[in-house]
């Protein structure tokens, strides 16, 4: 206790009540980042991810828009709502367009997400006194973290732990091998399209912590930082939550009281352990045929 009590993190969290929402709010998103992490990695949808995370902003630009504009309809419209409305809605269309469409998808996709994004940011611009506010979705506001947020974010984890327990399987078919899992009887796109509404859902729980311009390290890089030293989804699972945790607490404890942002030093510690393991893995590798070779 003395020790943590010589942390000023910790030592002030008495008196800042912001502290331990953010600290909270943290570990609820990395929950979240943890169990939907490894299915976006193990899928290769890391691209899909991040228009889904775009494509919220304009969700974001609509709801202040209307909010201020037309206060006597939309007065109770939040911009978590509307990002919320805008990443479910995206993700099931980008689901359908990944099945469905003939045109090249990355094209489409890099279209949705500039659309996305040029939507919110002119929407914005056309409301007076927000363009703040677009800043803290965009790059995450860990510093002032309300408690109501927390209660959403507690919210969204129950939706996510719940669909993964139900729907794991299905999820980890479509994953490993997608026509023998139609063939099993599995709807390929419908399961596409549950898996997107995941990934929408956990880019919405990060929003606070990094913000949605970066939102995608998050997602992938825990996750595939565990995949360097297990195989199996339910222990990279396991160990992409233990590394979000520690990659979303320790940078902000670390940086508390100094001029470095909370965000972006998330990012970079996130960054610096996938880029470690990688290493780490790379000299495993080449020394394994040494070994084998001795034997």
């Amino acid at each position: 206790m003395a020790l943590l009590d010589s942390i000023p993190f910790f030592r002030d969290m008495a008196t800042n009540p912001f502290l331990a929402t953010g600290l909270a709010a943290a570990l609820l998103a990395s929950l979240a980042c943890g169990l939907v992490g490894p299915y976006v990695v193990s899928r290769r949808i890391v691209f899909l991810s991040g228009a889904v995370a775009h494509i919220a902003v304009g969700g974001i630009g609509i709801s202040i828009f209307l909010a201020k504009v037309y206060p006597r309809y939309f007065a109770g419209l939040t911009p978590l709502a509307g990002s919320i409305v805008a990443a479910l809605a995206a993700a099931i269309l980008l689901a359908w367009m990944r099945r469905r469409s003939g045109e090249r998808i990355d094209t489409l996709i890099g279209a949705l997400w500039a659309l996305g994004m040029s939507i919110g940011i002119l929407l914005l611009k056309l409301t007076p006194g927000y363009q703040t506010e677009l800043m803290s979705y965009l790059f995450g506001n860990l510093v002032y973290v309300s408690p109501g947020s927390v209660k959403l974010l507690l919210a969204l984890d129950g939706v996510i732990v719940v669909c993964v327990l139900l729907f794991h399987k299905r999820l980890l078919a479509v994953i490993l091998d997608e026509q023998q899992a139609e063939l099993q009887g599995v709807h390929v796109l419908a399961t596409e399209m549950l898996l997107l509404a995941l990934v929408a859902l956990t880019v919405i729980s990060l929003t606070q912590v990094v913000g949605l311009i970066l939102v995608i390290s998050l997602l992938s890089l825990p996750a595939a930082t565990a995949g360097h030293h297990v195989t199996r989804l339910a222990a990279m699972m396991g160990l992409a939550t233990v590394l979000c945790a520690l990659t979303t607490t320790l940078p902000r404890i670390a940086v508390y009281g100094t001029t470095i942002s909370p965000e972006p030093a998330i990012v970079m510690a996130a960054v610096v352990v996938y880029l470690l393991s990688l290493l780490a893995r790379s000299l495993r590798q080449r020394r394994a045929p040494k070994g084998e070779a001795a034997v």
